[in-house]
């Protein structure tokens, strides 16, 4: 095919997962619940944190955070790929794709950052007691979710810009369910050298610098529990860290897992499928991971689910009112 730079007409396909249409409705029910399931357990997190004064506290306030972003970078790619699988149809449009690939990566990095910060609240609360109020206040909180911000903005529009450059043929087979950079990158029909070396050089300092500022935290925070007298003690201490560390083994294994797969091989299945662990399961999972595993947000759970059996009464009352 010849490489076309009238990207207006550009149209590409999203083969999904599979191409036997018998599969198609198992696809589509197993996505749709994972969706919903994703959607209302993060915005379940976001209600309970923000209503309950007793989550107040800087790890909450960036535990909300991530529940926003973690339905934003679902929402992203499932609702196309479920239209898709819906109508039969596997067409994207050229804008459609650039968008998608644009939020993907804007959330995608927001997820990476707002991981480290959360390290780094655990690294504080458990080897500076002492000081955890003074140096983790409300405008050094704020600031570190603004700088994430500007962070993921700013790159995710350096790698659009970049993507905008490139030509590609008149039509193009994506073998993803998703607009992913590298896979619009092995598919363009121009030089890619440059694309390649940014995309690369970003996943090192965006993902990797933030990974060892975890594992420096985590570290830190291992030295400081093994200090601890009491087995209580370090129990208390290693549980508050628990939920996250397993947040981020899931997060980052298997994220770095599709870029490290796509260097080595030119294979997309296993790329799709890595990909769906960390944009689908792993967002889905959150809720789970830190409500039963975290004792005040099942304690503020119970409080807001009192709280909503108390105004149900109420608000029946008032709709029967003459």
């Amino acid at each position: 095919m010849e490489p076309r730079n009238d990207t207006r007409l550009l149209e590409f396909l999203l083969l999904g997962f599979s191409e036997g249409p018998e599969l198609q409705s198992l696809v589509f029910g197993l996505f749709l619940s994972m969706y919903l399931i994703t959607v209302f357990g993060n915005l379940l997190i976001i209600l309970v944190v923000s209503s309950d004064s007793h989550l107040h506290t800087p790890m909450y306030f960036f535990l909300a955070n991530l529940s926003f972003v973690d339905i934003c970078f679902t929402s992203t790619t499932l609702p196309k790929m479920l239209l898709n699988i819906q109508t039969q149809s596997k067409i994207i449009t050229y804008e459609d794709c650039i968008t998608q690939m644009n939020f993907f990566l804007i959330f995608s990095v927001l997820d990476i950052y707002l991981l480290a910060v959360m390290a780094y609240d655990r690294f504080v609360a458990i080897c500076h007691p002492l000081q955890y109020t003074v140096i983790m206040n409300p405008w050094l909180c704020g600031l570190l979710v603004l700088v994430s911000w500007i962070t993921s903005v700013l790159h995710s529009l350096l790698q659009t810009s970049m993507v905008l450059q490139l030509s590609f043929c008149t039509e193009v087979e994506i073998p993803h369910f998703l607009c992913e950079l590298n896979q619009l990158i092995q598919l363009a029909c121009s030089d890619t050298f440059l694309n390649n070396v940014v995309m690369y050089l970003a996943a090192v300092l965006l993902a990797g610098g933030p990974l060892v500022g975890i594992l420096y935290s985590y570290s830190k925070i291992v030295s400081s529990i093994c200090g601890i007298s009491s087995a209580q003690g370090k129990y208390k201490a290693f549980s508050t860290c628990a939920s996250h560390l397993l947040v981020v083994s899931l997060f980052f294994c298997t994220s770095l897992g599709v870029y490290l797969s796509s260097a080595a091989t030119q294979s997309s299945h296993s790329s799709a499928t890595a990909s769906v662990m960390y944009t689908v399961v792993t967002p889905m999972l959150n809720p789970f991971i830190y409500s039963l595993r975290n004792k005040d947000i099942k304690g503020a759970l119970r409080r807001f689910s009192a709280m909503a059996i108390r105004k149900g009464p109420i608000v029946l009352r008032l709709k029967n009112f003459p």
